[in-house]
């Protein structure tokens, strides 16, 4: 059981180092945000569509984010998904999010484990609420979230033109299988 906890802490610590990045290493100009993101309408479940993946989302299917604000204003957050395959091992991540930018609400630092936390930023949210993409200063990982299963093919190719756009490599982002 030593060894399992080992491998699991092993793992948590290996996917915080990916997800927090060096600060200030980047010598491109700041990645958009949304102008302002309204908290209690973006709580709730979000599917997750594509990204590029971190190593504990390879193989994810049926990957569901899901936000819950606080009454002390930080984000409770569950990451669920099933590895390898649609019956594959269920796992679940609880990570917590911190709003760094509270005029716009669109840039927060998640916590896998205290005290490091990675950059998170919404980097496209459509007005009603619906679809949305998460990005990060470094861009090397990205989230395409709907509150849907799937989103339409126009939708999705809008979105890769506009990641395209703010300096990512879409030839990394990976269509995350989702089947209900």
């Amino acid at each position: 059981m030593k060894t399992l906890h080992s491998a699991c802490m092993g793992a948590t610590a290996a996917a915080i180092l990916a997800l927090s990045g060096c600060a200030g290493s980047s010598q491109r100009e700041p990645i958009q945000t949304v102008d302002f993101v309204d908290l209690q309408r973006f709580m709730g479940d979000w599917y997750v569509i594509a990204n590029i993946p971190t190593f504990i989302e390879k193989g994810a299917h049926n990957a569901v984010e899901s936000y819950r604000l606080d009454d002390d204003g930080s984000i409770a957050t569950t990451f669920t998904f099933r590895q390898d395959g649609f019956e594959g091992e269920q796992k679940t991540y609880t990570p917590r999010g911190f709003v760094q930018d509270t005029k716009s609400n669109a840039i927060w630092g998640m916590q896998f484990v205290w005290p490091v936390k990675g950059d998170y930023r919404i980097v496209y949210l459509d007005e009603d609420y619906t679809r949305t993409v998460i990005g990060r200063q470094k861009r090397d990982y990205v989230w395409i979230m709907a509150r849907s299963p799937s989103i339409a093919d126009t939708d999705y190719q809008q979105i890769l033109v506009m990641l395209a756009e703010q300096g990512y490599d879409t030839s990394k982002i990976e269509k995350v299988p989702q089947r209900w």
